[in-house]
């Protein structure tokens, strides 16, 4: 029996009855993560490529300078996508390659590469949805303040305004940032992620710009596509759960979802930040000018969800001055290589709670995934078998949603490749796909051909 078979031999549609046909069932990746060529065609460098380069800050120094040479071997990925039985990719676009300092002189080598990987997706009937920006800040806007200054806000929406200028004929799905949370706060408040920077004030000031970024892009993408197309953000997003009973844990628990969900989430969909949030952080709001607001909240096409897992908290112990205290491992619980609990559950939770609270037009999930530690046989063989429950798992809560009337459009897996996980470097394999780093070599995962059938099926289905 093949590993096809087999992983056909798995497949339970019982949860899935509901889910459209026109639904997307794709896979995700990151420019910065997956292409290389960080000096090739005029490209310019990144704040990636400048924290990366920092001694001590990745795993073992790795870069993205090759990572899995996605810039030359885009159609053989493409390929692959097209052999998983995908209907869509979501990719981000690296502003540097578009625009080098940022603004200014078009870099058209850059733009011809996304154009030819956009027309390349749909030779093959996938549909792209295009990411405009995940984390790969030009550095010369960093060096005049990047985030921190609020003219960035306005260099990123001419940068989104020309990409759909270019693309927007082709392109139907825009996705204005990825995760903001971790640009403001990993990147600029813990310091784990790119530019590197420790000062919880300076965190406030960049999220407010990349928020502002996002409402002032938005229109602009607008105006420069067709009728009907559509536009949304990527928020993740974690269900916070109370470790104990406790009135002082409850506290933490409304504290933590503010910090780590509302933050993002209630600017944009209710034109405000949480209240109390920025007493709470011990720093001074961000200095908002009349009308951002106005900016910030306008309405999207659909919320590009990222989960991955859950939260639980309780209240500080001790003589802590933190605002709550994360509780793991969790007794009985199972965790991915990133020491991630698996929590499938939390995926249905969260996408009710996102419904109820916030009603986007649509739901697609961006990002689904988890880091394990695979091997390769050398041959065609990769078993990934705990990748592959998890998938089921988590798409089985998609169906459960649909069937709630959770208005959900796509599902994409993170991700389609394994590839460079910024800080952990070549550490963490979160892809369907395997690649042998030293020769670049692609071997689909068990979990890829399980996702395949999956696919396959479900189609054959909708078919009768």
């Amino acid at each position: 029996m093949t590993t096809e078979d087999k992983t056909k031999a798995q497949l339970d549609l019982s949860q899935l009855g509901q889910i459209p046909a026109d639904f997307f069932w794709g896979a995700s990746t990151s420019a910065y993560q997956i292409e290389g060529a960080t000096r090739e065609d005029g490209r310019g460098l990144s704040i990636w490529d400048d924290f990366a380069a920092t001694p001590g800050m990745t795993y073992n120094g790795e870069t993205g300078e090759i990572a899995i040479d996605h810039y030359h071997r885009m159609e053989e990925d493409v390929a692959l996508m097209k052999r998983l039985g995908l209907n869509a990719y979501c990719f981000s676009v690296a502003w540097p390659r578009v625009f080098p300092t940022g603004r200014g002189a078009l870099n058209g080598a850059g733009l011809d590469f996304y154009e030819r990987l956009v027309d390349t997706l749909l030779a093959q009937g996938i549909t792209p949805l295009l990411k405009l920006y995940h984390w790969d800040l030009p550095s010369t806007l960093q060096q005049a303040g990047g985030w921190l200054n609020r003219d960035t806000a306005y260099a990123f929406a001419d940068y989104a305004e020309c990409v759909a200028k270019r693309l927007g004929d082709r392109v139907s799905n825009w996705v204005t940032h990825n995760e903001p949370w971790c640009t403001s706060y990993l990147g600029h408040v813990l310091g784990i992620h790119a530019p590197g920077l420790k000062d919880a004030q300076l965190g406030v000031y960049a999220a407010h710009h990349v928020l502002l970024s996002h409402g002032l892009a938005v229109p602009r993408i607008r105006a420069n596509t067709p009728a009907g197309t559509k536009v949304g953000v990527a928020l993740d997003y974690y269900p916070v759960h109370a470790y104990d009973e406790s009135a002082e844990t409850q506290i933490a628990v409304e504290r933590a979802d503010a910090f780590r969900n509302r933050w993002f989430f209630d600017p944009i969909f209710k034109k405000q930040y949480p209240e109390g949030l920025f007493t709470d952080l011990g720093v001074s709001p961000p200095m908002a000018q009349e009308g951002d607001f106005e900016h910030i909240g306008v309405p999207v096409d659909f919320l590009a969800l990222n989960y991955y897992t859950r939260m639980v908290v309780r209240a500080p112990q001790g003589q802590s001055s933190q605002r709550y205290e994360q509780v793991q491992p969790i007794p009985g619980s199972a965790y991915t290589a990133m020491e991630w609990e698996i929590y499938p559950d939390g995926l249905l939770e969260t996408l009710e709670r996102i419904k109820r609270d916030y009603a986007p037009p649509a739901i697609l999930v961006t990002e689904s995934g988890a880091a394990f530690a695979d091997t390769w046989d050398g041959k065609a063989n990769v078993s990934d078998l705990e990748r592959t429950h998890y998938l089921n798992l988590h798409i089985q809560r998609i169906g459960q949603a649909v069937a709630r009337g959770i208005p959900m459009r796509g599902y994409f897996v993170w991700s389609l490749l394994d590839n460079y996980e910024w800080a952990w470097g070549y550490s963490q394999r979160f892809g369907i796909v395997y690649v042998d780093f030293p020769s670049q070599t692609r071997v689909i995962k068990e979990s890829g051909y399980w996702y395949a059938s999956l696919i396959a099926a479900l189609q054959d289905k909708q078919k009768k």
